[in-house]
């Protein structure tokens, strides 16, 4: 590396510092640094693309000098330093293309027609961090603030039709022949073995919550499982963001394997 031209050390090191200014992004949204605005919004998805961009020029043009000028030294370094942005290009555009195939909403449940409903304790702490509304599963998404610029169909489609047609295998558990107190201790179980924090369990009412974070971001989710008519139901909810990226949905799906096995092992 010493004897590579000082441009393709120089591409190199500002391609080495993207997955760190990314990461830095996040992890402060996470420790309370900035908000998840700054954080994702303003960082990532708006600055991502025009920092990526201007590293991949720099190294495309240390590329081209490198094997223009003899003897050619520093190429391999101007490459690897191309790779890089175009890599991290590659994979937000994977992400893009999968977040067009799912519906953008962040409350999703088993049981659409009467989604499990939190404690007053779960809601004065979503109230109190500025969470995402809970909104009625029967109105049209287009009535809602949120989704008020939503063009059609899916700003007549509520979230219980939505639902229904993104994640048509997401449905209640069974509990089986296990009784209330069994099928609440496993669901509590689950949860704690998955990660979740802040568990909490009312075996009278048939009731667990808790709340699900993010690693990079630190993006809080929460959970409230209903345990009630021989059956257990799910709700997971974001308290940020528009769209989940489907990540309810396979959270729900995760525990509910999980409490599946706890209760037919």
């Amino acid at each position: 590396m010493t004897r590579s031209p000082w441009y393709s050390r120089l591409a190199l090191a500002l391609a080495l510092l993207l997955p760190v200014y990314f990461a830095v992004a996040a992890l402060g949204t996470k420790f309370g640094l900035w908000s998840w605005q700054t954080g994702l919004l303003t960082m990532t998805i708006k600055a991502g693309p025009i920092l990526l961009g201007i590293v991949a020029l720099v190294a495309l043009a240390a590329l081209v000098a490198t094997l223009l000028r003899k003897p050619r030294r520093g190429w391999l370094l101007a490459l690897i330093a191309l790779l890089v942005p175009l890599g991290i290009f590659a994979a937000l555009g994977y992400v893009r293309g999968q977040a067009a195939d799912i519906p953008p909403i962040h409350d999703i449940a088993t049981d659409v027609a009467n989604p499990p409903a939190f404690s007053q304790a779960a809601v004065d702490r979503r109230n109190a961090s500025g969470a995402n509304p809970l909104n009625d599963y029967t109105t049209p998404l287009g009535e809602l603030d949120m989704w008020a610029q939503t063009e059609a169909p899916l700003a007549n489609q509520s979230h219980a039709q939505v639902i229904m047609q993104a994640y048509p295998d997401l449905v209640s558990l069974p509990i089986g022949t296990a009784d209330r107190a069994a099928a609440v201790a496993a669901v509590a179980e689950a949860m704690e073995e998955l990660g979740f924090v802040d568990v909490t369990a009312d075996a009278a009412a048939g009731r667990i919550e808790g709340v699900a974070e993010t690693f990079w971001f630190g993006f809080k989710d929460d959970m409230v499982v209903r345990v009630a008519d021989g059956e257990i139901d799910f709700r997971s909810i974001s308290r940020v963001g528009m769209s989940d990226l489907g990540a309810n949905a396979a959270r729900i799906a995760k525990l509910r394997d999980a409490v599946a096995a706890r209760l037919n092992p």
